[in-house]
């Protein structure tokens, strides 16, 4: 379930562990949030591959770079034919162009993919970031 407010929204799905219950368009264990918490300026998706498996097919985009973090398990990545190992605490940035496809290693891999129009980000945190005077109820004390 959705819980939204004026500048908010908010889901939870459960363990990452269900994430092989959900079904994305015959793929099993994808998951994308941004259509339901209304994301503005990129997509995102939750993954759980289990392992040994492979994503099916390689894969560029037109328009978007997309960053993996791996969360758990590791696996192989390939982009542009180079193909590296990833694991727990990977970080991979992918531009549009880059043709890309992954492997869970001997356990299941969980990543989050994010994708934003490449050259869009304007401004970083630090920069765009506003320190407000506003307390929490955990703040307070």
């Amino acid at each position: 379930m959705i819980v939204t407010g004026k500048n908010y929204s908010a889901e939870h799905i459960g363990p990452f562990e269900n994430l092989l219950k959900l079904d994305f368009m015959g793929f099993y264990g994808k998951h994308f949030i941004g259509k339901e918490l209304g994301l503005t300026g990129c997509e995102v998706s939750l993954n759980r591959l289990p392992a040994g498996k492979y994503m099916p097919f390689l894969h560029t985009h037109q328009k978007n770079e997309e960053l993996y973090i791996v969360l758990q398990g590791c696996g192989m990545f390939s982009v542009d034919g180079e193909e590296f190992p990833v694991q727990e605490g990977s970080l991979v940035r992918v531009a549009p162009e880059g043709e890309r496809g992954w492997k869970a290693g001997d356990e299941d891999m969980y990543f989050i993919c994010i994708q934003a129009e490449a050259g869009s980000l304007s401004q970083a945190t630090l920069e765009d970031g506003i320190r407000t005077s506003t307390k929490t109820s955990w703040m307070k004390k």
